[in-house]
């Protein structure tokens, strides 16, 4: 092999050349792979922020997880934990160092974009029952269409019980479906923008077509499907005022590839950088800084609500903590560090004109890191300094964490948000980091499991941080 030239020399020491994972390290593919395993069990499992919630209890309670004692004093190695109104879950192990000293928080969080009933969502027409839908988060109407549905959520019943449903997860399951037109009949339909391909009012959800045997009723499917939903549930068609329903894709998370080097599912966005977050905190044992896990709930609509990060349930846990233990709050929350865990765009090859090629991140490249999010004059970002980011990325590249970062697409084409702005509006340093996601905020979204694991290797690192 010829010696290289000084100019060669020069340009592997001075340029940036990125690298795909496997191309630097073969022996990650196989611990991705297995890594990924768990995480499909885990994203089958939590269709919704409730049902994520109960999986990941359970997993912290597995783990030796107590309930959070809002009254006790802890001690370093400690394991708590407590859900916030059976939607968000912060766990936490309690670290050698001092809580004014800081915290280190990698928060994600667990909803992802799907339809929600009506409170009023049944009704009949022309012999076949429905339900009216209220679309969550950032939909592609059209995507929803001729899909196979499930229904999951909580009703509550007049005395006050609750009732869990799910339906449409299990192969002896009934599915449910949108229908659309034919394309024999489209050529009206084809003249609407694309965003308007399924309009939000034609998201109706065919749940049945049988009537009940009695011409003196009116609506005779409607009452047979009541019918059956109270025989199975012990509710009235007033119950769909006081329930949670919500509606997702039928199908469960599936290897992509003749390689099997991606994975395929619904909600992705943002429960493949939960399940990561959720992980290494469970296998922290005895870090330095006191770790906080969040999987918080109302991203995708703003983080509003009780159960969003723009309420203060997490930052009241950690005030908790400081002030049973007779320290100061604000100098923890000052020298806290913050990991905002949200997936971003994957550059899309088919779709390369909505990207900047050299600042795009990609599948496959390792765990991606956003500087800033927001629109295209930066609105709405948080924006994390130079040391931040270069404190992050010395302990990655310390680690042996592949990494990449980016921004989401091409500038003036659209942006996003995260929920980094609301941690740094209680004074902590946050950074956005998480897997590249192709088709995000599709009822089928793909990843790679290599940026999976890197994800999960990057908040260990974090979580053990000296």
């Amino acid at each position: 092999m010829a010696e290289k030239t000084p100019n060669q020399q020069l340009a592997e020491k001075l340029l940036y050349k990125p690298a795909y994972v496997a191309d630097k390290d073969a022996d990650v593919k196989q611990k991705a792979h297995d890594f990924a395993e768990g995480y499909k069990k885990f994203l089958d499992a939590g269709k919704t922020e409730r049902e994520v919630a109960a999986e990941s209890e359970q997993m912290l309670k597995d783990a030796g997880y107590q309930q959070f004692d809002p009254k006790k004093t802890y001690k370093p190695g400690d394991k708590i934990y407590f859900v916030q109104c059976n939607k968000a879950v912060v766990a936490s192990t309690i670290g050698t160092k001092s809580f004014e000293d800081g915290f280190h928080l990698v928060i994600a969080h667990t909803d992802s974009p799907r339809l929600d009933l009506r409170p009023t969502p049944l009704y009949e027409s022309d012999h076949l029952s429905y339900f009216k839908t209220h679309y969550y988060g950032g939909i592609r109407k059209y995507q929803w269409g001729t899909i196979p549905l499930s229904i999951h959520g909580v009703f509550t019943r007049e005395d006050g019980s609750t009732v869990t449903v799910r339906v449409g997860e299990d192969e002896n399951d009934p599915v449910f479906c949108i229908t659309d037109l034919l394309p024999h009949l489209g050529a009206e339909q084809n003249a609407r923008p694309l965003k308007d391909g399924i309009k939000a009012e034609e998201l109706n959800i065919l749940i049945g077509s049988d009537a009940v045997d009695d011409e003196n009723v009116k609506e005779a499917v409607k009452l047979n499907t009541m019918i059956l939903l109270n025989e199975k549930y012990g509710i009235t068609e007033k119950e769909f005022m006081r329930a949670e329903i919500e509606i997702t894709p039928a199908y469960k998370s599936r290897d992509v590839g003749f390689d099997r080097s991606m994975v395929g599912g619904y909600g992705h966005d943002d429960r493949v950088d939960a399940y990561p977050a959720l992980m290494a905190e469970i296998e922290t044992k005895n870090p330095a800084y006191t770790t906080v896990c969040v999987l918080t709930d109302k991203e995708e609509i703003g983080s509003d609500g009780v159960t969003g990060m723009q309420s203060m349930y997490a930052f009241h846990f950690m005030q908790e903590l400081c002030r049973t233990a007779g320290q100061d709050d604000i100098l923890a929350f000052r020298h806290s560090v913050c990991l905002s865990a949200d997936v971003t765009a994957a550059y899309d090859p088919t779709w390369a004109s909505a990207f900047e090629p050299m600042n795009g991140t990609y599948a496959g490249r390792g765990v991606a890191i956003f500087k800033y999010t927001g629109g295209g004059s930066k609105g709405s970002a948080s924006d994390a300094c130079a040391e931040l980011v270069s404190d992050i990325t010395r302990m990655l590249d310390n680690g042996n964490v592949a990494w990449q970062i980016g921004e989401l697409g091409r500038l003036d084409l659209g942006g996003g948000g995260t929920i980094a702005k609301y941690v740094a509006n209680r004074g902590i340093p946050v950074l956005d980091i998480g897997v590249p996601v192709l088709s995000m905020h599709a009822p089928f979204e793909v990843i790679h499991k290599n940026d999976l694991y890197m994800a999960y290797r990057a908040f260990s690192l974090f979580n053990n941080a000296q």
